[in-house]
């Protein structure tokens, strides 16, 4: 026999009328205001009790008032087992989508950590997966604010599949655009590695951790008691690890520090940094440059109160801040251009080059390069730190790593040599002969393979010995070289530097060099990609 329908004959189907379209849409506002504020209020409570805000409390600082669009907010996870088909709340802990800082576009991810503790499982990968192809078709940055327990063990392998996706991802938008990690809770195992792929990583004091095996494991494994922020918090990877690019004591103040550090930002790597109007003149004096820098070499100074006289309203925002600080990398403007800064510090083992310095500034350089963002480099540098430590711990690949950064680099690149420019590391710091694009130099400038004082036991060193009194024969053999080969003019009468300068004038001079060089092209030869040195 055939099938028949029985609908037909049943009154109470017959007369049943579908929902009307008002009647939907009052069901798809319950769904969701259910998928805004969760169906939990204690969860809400539990995560201010932490001194956390929620996920949407958290992109409404970040992104300009009524600007965000969801993406995917009625996703629901369609995992079964474990109690997973009993709780499929909306959004599945994460909330992706797009909106504006500043008037541009930025797109977003935030974890929920009041859904399965922001655990990422395969739906919620998925989502996260969108908002970054979308990001990367579009050209705009991606901000992540994370929260999140790690892969949710109840998905299993589908889980880690999930992150890998994720990792995919950060590596193709490498150098395409901006990246930036917020850490904002939790972050343990391999959920670690998104944001160290990232350009930029900001955490908060007490409520932020970042570990590959949290502090149980490493007690079992090497009997060390440690807490998770004596671990991973912001203190340590802001100061000992150089994880963190920036730490604050609280979440409002570190997203508005990210809208901040988005306005010195391009969109993407097609475009420049956007220009801002300056009130501070381009040509603007400053006697204040004649007396920062002792002539002495050996006396220290501070090279920010330096950076600060010539950037646009002393207003600059310094990267890795707290990590080896014996170098200085910045973001500022010079007649409202953005501007990378690289500068040694004198006022932190006198500005040598070592292991974590190189590492540091040629990390930058690269980022500047990726993003058009024009270097300029003050130089202070006496040389590399010597010690077995160093050259154990590899100071040779590792300085190599600024030099490739700074020969790779594309970008208008400027340097001023203040004071000190010794050896292999006044070569490394973007010297005119690795292909800085214009040099400059103060009159206290002393540019030389080593200090007088080791040369001319080197060189004299017969003469010293044999005298009747060394050191009266050693001081002036360290006075002849000086005079001879470390005057300020030596560099520039051989072409080295391109013009010795007024420090009262060098905001006017390095502002009319950026405006020269706005328009440089270079080209790298055709390659698939380097091999730069790990």
């Amino acid at each position: 026999m055939l099938a028949t329908d029985t609908t037909a004959a049943d009154p109470a189907v017959r007369t049943a009328s579908p929902p009307t379209a008002r009647e939907r849409l009052d069901e798809l506002r319950l769904l969701k205001e259910e998928a805004r504020d969760g169906t939990d209020p204690k969860a809400t409570e539990r995560q201010h009790a932490r001194g956390k805000l929620t996920s949407r409390e958290r992109i409404e600082l970040l992104l300009d008032p009524g600007s965000f669009n969801e993406v995917e907010q009625l996703r629901r996870h369609r995992a079964t087992g474990f109690g997973l088909e009993a709780k499929k709340p909306y959004t599945d802990g994460v909330i992706t989508g797009w909106g504006t800082v500043e008037g541009r576009t930025v797109f977003v991810y935030a974890h929920d950590f009041r859904i399965f503790g922001g655990a990422l499982g395969e739906a919620h990968a998925t989502k996260i997966h969108k908002i970054m192809d979308m990001a990367i078709a579009a050209g705009a940055p991606l901000v992540s604010l994370n929260d999140g327990a790690g892969a949710r063990i109840q998905e299993g392998v589908s889980a880690l599949a999930g992150y890998g996706g994720i990792f995919q991802r950060n590596t193709k938008a490498s150098g395409v655009i901006p990246q930036i990690s917020v850490m904002l809770g939790p972050c343990a195992g391999g959920a670690a590695y998104s944001p160290a792929l990232t350009d930029f990583v900001f955490m908060v004091r007490e409520t932020s951790q970042m570990f590959i095996t949290g502090p149980d494991v490493v007690k079992a494994v090497t009997g060390e008691e440690i807490t998770q922020n004596g671990l991973g918090g912001a203190d340590v990877h802001a100061e000992t690890s150089g994880v963190a690019h920036f730490a604050y004591d609280d979440e409002e103040t570190c997203i508005a520090e990210v809208r901040y550090l988005l306005a010195m930002l391009p969109q993407n790597n097609r475009e420049n940094p956007p220009r801002a109007e300056s009130s501070d003149p381009a040509d603007r004096r400053s006697d204040v440059l004649l007396d920062l820098v002792p002539a002495d070499g050996n006396r220290p100074y501070d090279m920010a109160k330096v950076i600060e006289e010539i950037v646009d309203d002393g207003d600059y925002l310094e990267v890795h801040e707290r990590w080896a600080r014996n170098i200085i990398c910045a973001l500022g403007r010079l007649d409202g251009q953005v501007v990378g800064i690289v500068a040694n510090q004198p006022q932190t083992l006198a500005g040598v080059l070592d292991i974590e310095a190189s590492e540091k500034a040629a990390r930058f350089v690269q980022m500047c390069d990726a993003f058009n963002i024009p270097i300029i480099t003050f130089l202070d540098v006496p040389g590399f730190l010597p010690g077995v430590d160093q050259e154990h711990g590899g100071i040779i690949r590792h300085g190599a790593k600024l030099l490739y950064a700074y020969c790779n680099a594309t970008v208008p690149r400027i340097s001023l040599i203040l004071r000190k420019a010794y050896g292999g590391a006044y070569i490394v710091m973007d010297s005119q002969s690795i292909g800085a694009d214009l040099t400059y130099a103060w009159p206290t400038n002393e540019i030389a393979v080593m200090g007088a004082e080791g040369a001319a036991n080197v060189i004299f060193r017969r003469q010293i010995a044999e005298a009747d009194d060394p050191d009266a024969m050693r001081a002036r053999m360290v006075k002849e070289y000086k005079a001879e080969l470390m005057h300020p003019y030596y560099a520039a009468e051989r072409g080295l530097v391109d013009d010795v300068i007024d420090p009262r004038d060098t905001r006017e001079v390095l502002a009319a060099a950026l405006a020269m060089l706005r328009g440089k092209h270079a080209d790298l030869p055709s390659r698939k990609h380097g091999n730069p040195p790990q």
